[in-house]
Order: C-alpha cells, then sequence, then structure tokens
C-alpha cells in the first residue's frame, strides 16, 4: 500500500514538474593526480575488482549547489556537480582492471517512468566507457527512492567476482528507508562489499548528511564523505586512493594504547582529536571541549562558566597565531535545521566571549555542525549530553 501511493505521488510530481534539464555549466578544468606510480612501485596493490555507481537523479538534484569546490559558468545544480564528481573520480582511478557500472535513481522521463534506471550495465571499465555512462545522466526528476536503486544494484552485482566498492552521490533527502536494503546487500555480499557515500547538498540538507553516513557505517570499511572535501586534486586523490587501492606492505604499528601524541592525557587508541593544544581540557574522546552547560533552546553563557573559557583565553594565548575553529555540536533530538541554528548560535556564543578577552579575532572562527558530527551514540542520555557540546578544533 505505501509503495502504491509513493508510485502515484512520484507519478503526479512528474506529471506537474516535467523533467528538470541539466543547465549546461562549464566547471574548471580540474588536475587529476597521477596515481599509478603507487601501483607501479608496488607500494600498494589494487582493493576493488568491481566499482558500482548510484547516481541521485530525483527532482531535488536539479536544484542549484550551494557549497564550494566546484566553480562553474553558469552556477551548478546539484546533477551536474554530481556528474563532475563522477567525471574526476574517472580521470583519477589508476590503471587497474576493473567493472564497472552507473545506475541513477529518481522518476519521471528522465528513468523511462521506473524508480531506477541503469544507465551503464556491469562491464569492463575504460575511461571513454565510462565517461560516456556519465554522459547518460542528463536530467532530474521524480522522488528519491534509493531503496529501489539498491535493491536493483544487488541483482546488477550478481555475475560480479572480487571485492566490491558502492558509491552512493545523493543529498540524502530519501522518500524511504534505504536501511534495510543496504543491510540486506551487506548480507548478500559479505566482507567483499564497501558503501562509500558521498553527499552532494546544501544547508538545508544537512540531514540527508547523516542519513548517508549511516548508510557507509553498514558495510564497516566503507566511509561518508562530502562534495566539498574531494573537491581538491588532493583531496579527491586520497577517496580515490582509498577505495581502489591499499598497502602492499604496511609498516608495523604501534600499539596505540602506549601512544598520546599531543600529551593530552588520552592514548591515540580513544583520542578522537590527537592535534590539542598543551593546557586545553579536553573529554574523555581527547577532544578539547568548552565545558559550558547551556539552557534548553538557549545560546547565552552563565557566568559560572566563564572561569572555563577564561581557561581557553589563556591556552590561545600561549599558542599565538593558531587558527581554531570554534564547534558547536548537538544531540540528534530535534529536527536538523532547528539543530544547526541552535548549534551556530552556541559557537556564535563562546566565540564571542574568546574575541573580547583575547587578540585572536583573525585566528578563530564559529561553526555550527547541529547534529551531523557526533562523537557518542544517541541512544542514551550519558551519549547525547556528550555530543551537546562546544568543541574547538586546531585547523592550522
Amino acid at each position: 500500500m505505501k509503495k502504491t501511493l509513493i508510485i502515484t505521488a512520484a507519478i503526479v510530481s512528474a506529471l506537474i514538474s516535467g523533467c528538470a534539464s541539466q543547465p549546461l555549466s562549464t566547471f574548471d578544468i580540474f588536475h587529476a593526480k597521477n596515481l599509478n606510480d603507487l601501483v607501479s612501485s608496488g607500494q600498494y596493490v589494487q582493493k576493488a575488482d568491481n566499482f558500482f555507481v548510484l547516481n541521485d537523479s530525483s527532482l531535488s538534484m536539479d536544484e542549484d549547489y550551494l557549497g564550494a569546490g566546484y566553480p562553474a559558468q553558469p552556477s551548478p545544480n546539484k546533477l551536474a556537480v554530481e556528474k563532475e564528481i563522477l567525471n574526476r573520480i574517472n580521470l583519477t582511478i589508476p590503471d587497474l582492471k576493473l567493472t564497472s557500472s552507473i545506475r541513477s535513481f529518481g522518476f519521471g522521463s528522465c528513468l523511462g517512468w521506473s524508480f531506477t534506471r541503469l544507465n551503464q550495465a556491469p562491464s569492463p571499465y575504460s575511461k571513454s566507457a565510462f565517461g560516456s555512462g556519465i554522459d547518460t545522466l542528463t536530467c532530474a526528476s521524480g522522488g528519491t527512492p534509493l531503496d529501489s536503486g539498491i535493491e536493483e544494484t544487488t541483482k546488477d552485482l550478481s555475475a560480479t567476482t572480487g571485492n566490491i566498492a558502492v558509491l552512493i552521490l545523493s543529498d540524502g533527502e530519501v522518500d524511504t528507508d534505504p536501511v534495510p536494503a543496504v543491510k540486506s546487500l551487506k548480507q548478500r555480499y559479505g566482507d567483499k562489499l564497501c558503501v562509500y557515500t558521498v553527499w552532494v547538498g546544501n544547508e538545508q540538507d544537512l540531514y540527508g548528511q547523516a542519513t548517508l553516513n549511516q548508510l557507509a557505517d553498514i558495510t564497516g570499511c566503507g566511509f561518508g564523505t562530502t562534495a566539498e572535501r574531494i573537491s581538491s586534486t588532493v583531496g579527491m586523490a586520497k577517496f580515490v586512493q582509498s577505495i581502489f587501492l591499499k598497502g602492499n606492505t604496511p609498516p608495523p604499528v604501534a600499539d596505540c594504547s602506549t601512544l598520546d601524541g599531543d600529551v593530552d592525557g588520552i592514548d591515540n587508541c580513544k583520542d578522537k582529536c590527537q592535534i590539542t593544544p598543551k593546557g586545553a581540557h579536553v573529554n574523555q574522546f581527547g577532544c578539547w571541549i568548552v565545558d559550558v552547560k547551556f539552557d534548553n533552546d538557549k545560546s547565552n553563557i552563565k557566568p559560572q562558566f566563564y572561569h572555563e573559557l577564561d581557561n581557553a583565553v589563556t591556552v590561545i594565548k600561549d599558542n599565538p597565531g593558531v587558527h581554531i575553529e570554534v564547534q558547536g555540536h548537538t544531540s540528534s533530538t530535534g529536527t536538523a535545521a532547528y539543530n544547526q541554528r541552535l548549534s551556530e548560535r552556541r559557537a556564535k556564543a563562546v566565540k564571542d566571549y574568546l574575541t573580547r578577552n583575547t587578540p585572536a579575532k583573525k585566528t578563530l572562527t564559529a561553526r555550527g555542525y547541529g547534529l551531523t558530527q557526533p562523537i557518542d551514540t544517541n541512544e542514551t542520555e550519558e551519549g547525547r549530553a556528550n555530543n551537546r557540546r562546544v568543541q574547538m578544533e586546531v585547523l592550522k
């Protein structure tokens, strides 16, 4: 019944809106890093044998992309940025023997009036063939039935052998829960399968980033990233390398429980923030936390917490020239949009206090991350309390 309602709504939406065509955007030239030397030297060996792409071609991808890293004329929509990411991946992949495939999900004439379309059937990878597959992603329409795309990808993979990398590009604004489909995919292919996600969204899509990260975490070997983080030559090279290559002879790894790189009292195994200035107050995860408690729905700092901020002022003065980001974070209680605004207000309140008491105005920035970067579980009150934090991170 639920699926029938989704189909009906998708048809009505597609008939009203039509099929949104991608504006012709010309991106600045991307200079890819050559990774072939890593393979030819024997330092790295091939990790993935199959590379399957699931691309969001729903109507929301026709919205303008407001993030950084993809300058183009005219300004691109999110679908154009997805295609540019795939083109940059294609330019960066070293000379490997792969099977590749591209599938899109959405609805309407862009996808032949189906929830998903096989744009490029599984076939031997070549840069020219993969590029032709990217070119078939011409427009965006309909809802976001990511679960249907994953279910069909399961069938696409039936003839594969070797290790599999599935890449999902989306803004994460899905119509139905894709988690069961990814769990089923993982159950079928086990340790051979890794899922990677790239969030191609704007500020109002932040909750979708958390959804995509959750999908990547299910496989245990993939991870989620954002379009902005992999936009540079170096960022893209690291991303491609992590998907397709692994070290051939990794050096011995020291016991992290005996190491404390930033001398903050938290060993490297537990330390999630390993560049902490001396004297900073850290939590059990080694992150520089400003222990300020806010009242519900408030961002004003109460006087009893001034001493904690004064300690941060001392640390900043003892480390002149260090660039620091004051980060506001929340638990998952409430909507993503509400938590985003709340985290921004609290980060700004702490930054304003610090800049009134130090000469570091030019080296302090404030940014809210809402609910997207938890350091603990959101399933318990203690975990949620740890996630509701103002954190200081050294940028350089």
